[in-house]
C-alpha cells in the first residue's frame, strides 16, 4: 500500500469517530480517538495496512536484515549457562540451547557435581505460543515444590501454576489475573500472591492453600487507594513475610512471622504521605532505609521487637551528595547500595561493626549491581558488573580476604576485542545552567576530526537509571563508525532523587530540556550534525524523544521511538487505564488545572503542528498495558498529517506482544536486525 493510499484511509476512517473534550474552559478535538476502539473492525485492517506499508517501504534492506541478524547471531553463545546460585541444598542455574528461544531451569543437589535436574523447559511450555514469559519462580522452603506464572499475551497477566519437582507433576490448582510478585509461608503449603483490578492495578493479597480452588483462596490484603499497589515478599532471611504497599511517592509496609499459622500481618509503619521505605532483617534488628530527612534517604535501624520511634537508631544519616539506593542483609554482613557523582558503589560492613568499607570500580562509565545472594548465611557478595566495553561480569567478592573472584564473563563470540572501543563521561549544560551528563561510546580508531552518525538514547522518568550497560548487538552499530551516547537528564535519579523530582511533575519540560541540550553540544562539539543525529527512547523515553521532536524539530535527523507514550493528556484523563491514577504523582492529575496546563504544554500528541518533521520509525505492542498500542498510531497518523516535508514516517505493530517486544531470543533479535538496518539506512551506510 503506498503512503498516499495510507493516508487517504486514515482521513476516510477518521471522519467516522472525531471526539470533542472540554476541561478547565479549553475545548479540544481528538481527530483520532476512534484508534482506542479495540473491538472496531477496521481498526486491525488499518494496524495490519500499517505494517504492510512498513515492510514495503523496507523491502529493499531485507538482506540486511538478514546479514544484520546473523552477525548479531555470531556474537552470542547459543548454547551457556548461568553462574549457579546455592539456594538451600541445591545450586539453581538456567542453560540455554542453541535453536531454542527461552530459558531451561536447572538444579543440582548438593554438588556442581551431581546430576542436572531440569525443573521447568520454557521451551516446552511456550510450545505452540506467539509469546512466552516467565512470571514469579519460586520454589517452596523445602525445594520440593515450584510455584510459577506465564503470560502468553504479552499483557502483563500472568496465570499461576504449582509443580511437584520430586514427582515431576503439575497440581491441579490454577489461578489466574495474578501479577508478579509471590511469597511461601514456611509450612510448605501456603503462599501468598498479588492479584489484577479492572485497571490492572495489583491491588489485593490472597492466601492460597494447595490443591484449593483459587475462588476459596482467602483475601488477606485489600488495598482501595488507585494509587497504590501491592506486593508480596520474604525477608532474605526467610524470618518475615512483607505486605508491601507503595505509590510512587510514599510505602506502607505489614510484617507476618512467615511461620506462624494465622499469618496475621502487622502494620510496620503508618503510610506517611512522600515518606518512602523498605526494610531488611539481620538477627535482633530491622533495618530501614527511609527518606523522612531527605530524598536521598538515611539509614536507621529498630529491634524486631520494638519499633517505636524512640527505639531508632540512625547508621547512616542524610547525605545531599549521596543517594541510598538498596540496603541488602546477609547474616554477618549489611550490604548499601549508593550513587554518588552518577555513579554506584558498594559499602558494607560487619553485623554491629561501625566500620564501614568502601567498593568503587574505575571505568568512565559502567553498570553494577548484586545478584544472587539467596543463601542468607553466605560469606561471600555476589555482583554482575558491566560497561560498554566490559560484556555483564558475575564476581563473588570474599569479605574476610577482600578478593573479587570472576566467575563468569559473558563470552562474546567472533572478533571482539574490547580495548577497540573508547568510553567516556562528559556534560552538557541545560538552559537553566545544569550539567547533564553525558556517555558517549565509539571506536578507538575513530577519526574525531570530522562528525559522524550518531545514536542519542535517553529516558528520564520513574527515577529509573540509564547507566552505561554491554551490548553486544551495539558492536554492529559502533563498527560502522556511529557513536553511541547516552544523555542521563533530569527525571532519572542517576544524580539521586532530586534529579528525579527536577524531572517529574510541572517540571517534565527540564527532562526534553536537558536531551536537547545534550543534542546541541554533541552537535557543537564535532561529534555529530544534524543530519546524522538520530534519537531513540522507549516508554517514557518515547516521551522524551517525542517531546524533543515536538519543540525542535529542525535539530534531529531521525527519531527511533519504542512504545512511545506520547498521549500524555488523554491517557490520564481516562482513570480506567492501567496505570493512570498510581502515575498522578509521576505526571500529575489533569483534574488539576495546574498539572492539566502543564500536561497539555509537552504532549508530543496534543502538541503537534505543521513542521517539517524528519524520518521516524515508530513501534507499538497490540497489547500493551503500559502504553496502549493507540499512543503510537494516533502520533504517527498525526505527525503524517502535519508533515511538511516527504519524510518517511513509519509504524510498526507486534500484533502478538506487549510492552517489551517479542518475548523470544531469536525474535528479538529480529527485531533489532529490522530498527538498526533502518538505522543504518537513514545515515546512508546501507
Amino acid at each position: 500500500m503506498s503512503l498516499a493510499s495510507l493516508n487517504s484511509m486514515q482521513v476516510l476512517l477518521v471522519r467516522k469517530g472525531p471526539v470533542e473534550y472540554t476541561l478547565h474552559e479549553e475545548t479540544w478535538v481528538d481527530d483520532y480517538a476512534w484508534l482506542r476502539d479495540k473491538e472496531n473492525p477496521e481498526l486491525l485492517a488499518h494496524l495490519e495496512a500499517e505494517n504492510s506499508h512498513t515492510s514495503a517501504a523496507m523491502a529493499h534492506t531485507e538482506d540486511w536484515q538478514k546479514s544484520l541478524y546473523d552477525e548479531i547471531l555470531s556474537r552470542i553463545q547459543q548454547s551457556d549457562l548461568s553462574v549457579p546460585v546455592k539456594d538451600g541444598p541445591y545450586f539453581y542455574y538456567t542453560r540455554t540451547e542453541e535453536g531454542k528461544q527461552y530459558p531451561i531451569y536447572c538444579r543440582k543437589h548438593h554438588s556442581l557435581d551431581a546430576a542436572e535436574e531440569i525443573f521447568l523447559d520454557s521451551n516446552e511450555l511456550a510450545e505452540r505460543q506467539d509469546y512466552f514469559r516467565i512470571g514469579v519462580l519460586e520454589t517452596s522452603p523445602d525445594h520440593r515444590l515450584l510455584a510459577y506464572s506465564t503470560d502468553l499475551e504479552g499483557d502483563e497477566d500472568y496465570t499461576i501454576r504449582i509443580k511437584d519437582l520430586a514427582a515431576g507433576i503439575l497440581y491441579p490448582d490454577r489461578i489466574e489475573r495474578t501479577y508478579d510478585s509471590l511469597a511461601w509461608a514456611a509450612d510448605n503449603l501456603t503462599f501468598f500472591y498479588n492479584v489484577l483490578d479492572a485497571a490492572r492495578r495489583p491491588h489485593r493479597i490472597f492466601r492460597h492453600c494447595l490443591r484449593q480452588e483459587a475462588n476459596t483462596d482467602t483475601l488477606i490484603y485489600e488495598e482501595n487507594d488507585e494509587r497504590f499497589r501491592v506486593d508480596i515478599y520474604k525477608t532474605r532471611s526467610s524470618k518475615y513475610l512483607i505486605l508491601e504497599t507503595r505509590s510512587s511517592t510514599t510505602t506502607e509496609l505489614r510484617l507476618c512471622d512467615a511461620s506462624a499459622s494465622d499469618h496475621d500481618f502487622e502494620i510496620f509503619r503508618p503510610r506517611q504521605q512522600d515518606i518512602e521505605y523498605n526494610l531488611t532483617h539481620q538477627g535482633d534488628w530491622f533495618y530501614l532505609r527511609i527518606n523522612d530527612r531527605g530524598r536521598n534517604f538515611r539509614l536507621i535501624r529498630t529491634p524486631v521487637n520494638n519499633w517505636a520511634e524512640s527505639a531508632l537508631e540512625e547508621i547512616l544519616p542524610h547525605r545531599p551528595d549521596v543517594y541510598l539506593e538498596h540496603i541488602t542483609a546477609l547474616s554477618g554482613y549489611l550490604i548499601v547500595t549508593e550513587r554518588v557523582g552518577g555513579l554506584r558503589r558498594f559499602r558494607y560492613r560487619k553485623a554491629d561493626d561501625k566500620q564501614w568499607h568502601s567498593l568503587e570500580f574505575g571505568e568512565a562509565a559502567y553498570a553494577v549491581g548484586l545478584t544472587g545472594n539467596r543463601d542468607f548465611y553466605e560469606d561471600t557478595m555476589r555482583y554482575v558488573y558491566q560497561s560498554p566495553v566490559t560484556p555483564p561480569s558475575v564476581f563473588d567478592f570474599h569479605f574476610a580476604t577482600g578478593e573479587h573472584e570472576l566467575k563468569k564473563r559473558t563470552p562474546v563470540a567472533g572478533d571482539f576485542h574490547p580495548e577497540r572501543y573508547t568510553v567516556e563521561r562528559t556534560h552538557a549544560t541545560s538552559h537553566d545552567g545544569v550539567e547533564v551528563p553525558v556517555v558517549l561510546i565509539y571506536r578507538q580508531d575513530l577519526d574525531r576530526t570530522r562528525p559522524h552518525p550518531l545514536l542519542l538514547y535517553g529516558y528520564g522518568a520513574y527515577g529509573a537509571n540509564s547507566d552505561a550497560t554491554f551490548s553486544t548487538s551495539r558492536l554492529s552499530l559502533l563498527d560502522r563508525g556511529v557513536v553511541y551516547a547516552i544523555a542521563q537528564v533530569r527525571g532519572g535519579a542517576e544524580m539521586g532523587q532530586p534529579w528525579h523530582d527536577e524531572g517529574r511533575m510541572k517540571k517534565k519540560r527540564n527532562s526534553f530540556l536537558d536531551f536537547i541540550s545534550c543534542a546541541e553540544m554533541l552537535i557543537a562539539k564535532g561529534w555529530t550534525t544534524t543530519p546524522q543525529l538520530i534519537i531513540e527512547g522507549g516508554s517514557a523515553g518515547g516521551l522524551l524523544v517525542g517531546g524533543a521532536i515536538t519543540m525542535r524539530p529542525e535539530l534531529f535527523g531521525a527519531v527511533l521511538a519504542h512504545v512511545p507514550f506520547v498521549d500524555v493528556l488523554h491517557t490520564m484523563l481516562d482513570a480506567t487505564l492501567p496505570l493512570t491514577v498510581g502515575e498522578y504523582e509521576e505526571w500529575g492529575n489533569p483534574a488539576d488545572p495546574e498539572y492539566f496546563f502543564a500536561m497539555r504544554e509537552y504532549s508530543p500528541y496534543d502538541n503537534t503542528r505543521e513542521a517539517e518533521y524528519p524520518p521516524m520509525l515508530v513501534t507499538a505492542g497490540l497489547n500493551d498495558p503500559r502504553v496502549a498500542y493507540w499512543e503510537p498510531a494516533k502520533w504517527v497518523a498525526r505527525l503524517r498529517e502535519n508533515n511538511l516535508k516527504p519524510s518517511e514516517i513509519l509504524l510498526k505493530v507486534n500484533m502478538g506482544a506487549g510492552h517489551f517486544g517479542a518475548s523470544g531470543r531469536y525474535d528479538r533479535i529480529q527485531e533489532i536486525a529490522f530498527e538498526y538496518s533502518w538505522l543504518l539506512k537513514t545515515w546512508n551506510l546501507i
